[in-house]
């Protein structure tokens, strides 16, 4: 699918990160993707994303919208014209936003879930929940901090910055295969989050994820972000 460059401002970002093991997180990838591993783990999350002023480049904010989004990805591998080519795999979208529901698949990448999100900011502290139609959910509370969570696999806020922005290119399911959308921002910066409390009903459903297999890792934000939408081109093991 092609779609035009989109141009906007990310408000808020943040990368729910958990490790996980391999080979059940393999069992979850359609071909030609595999789990890009760190430290024998697989690496996978949720992106809990504000954005604001979306709209095709070249015109006025005045027409663009805004929305709470989440995205579950695993950091992927597959291999493309004899070359290691990584990104995420983006098995499901929620939004806020029921333009996006409609458009999903035609003029934005994958199928988006209508959720219901509760959002509250002050101070460096968050929450941020939703509920899909669908009883899919995700609750965070936490507060910025300037140490990574020190049992992080990254070790680094460093380490983990430079993991995750390699992790730009994204493709999402659909009916005929994947959409692929890659994120290019304008500038990278990621600061660490203290998490207080944390849930997803995708993690902790043990019929995917057996007891042990997958442990939360670390969270991180951004914020104030311009950036564009570019159309992927599907993996060529895909065509």
């Amino acid at each position: 699918m092609k779609i035009p460059t989109i141009h906007g401002n990310i408000e808020r970002r943040i990368l729910i990160n958990y490790t996980a093991d391999p080979e059940v997180i393999r069992q979850l990838l359609p071909f030609p993707f595999r789990p890009k591993i760190y430290k024998d783990k697989a690496i996978a999350g949720i992106c809990l994303i504000r954005l604001k002023n979306i709209k095709p480049k070249g015109f006025p904010d005045l027409i663009g919208v805004s929305s709470e989004n989440g995205a579950h990805r695993i950091a992927v591998e597959w291999d493309e014209g004899g070359e290691v080519r990584e990104g995420v795999y983006i098995p499901r979208r929620d939004t806020s936003l029921m333009l996006n529901t409609i458009v999903g698949g035609w003029l934005f990448p994958g199928v988006h879930h209508l959720a219901k999100f509760t959002v509250r900011e002050a101070d460096g502290q968050y929450h941020i929940d939703f509920v899909s139609a669908d009883q899919t959910g995700v609750s965070i509370d936490a507060t910025e901090t300037d140490q990574l969570n020190e049992n992080s696999i990254f070790r680094t806020l460093d380490n983990a910055s430079h993991f995750f922005e390699k992790g730009a290119l994204g493709y999402s399911p659909n009916k005929n295969g994947f959409d692929g959308l890659k994120l290019q921002t304008y500038r990278w910066e990621m600061r660490p989050l203290s998490v207080s409390k944390v849930s997803s009903s995708f993690f902790e459903d043990q019929d995917i994820f057996p007891e042990g297999s997958v442990v939360f890792d670390h969270a991180l934000l951004m914020t104030e972000i311009e950036h564009e939408w570019h159309s992927a081109p599907t993996p060529a093991h895909n065509k």
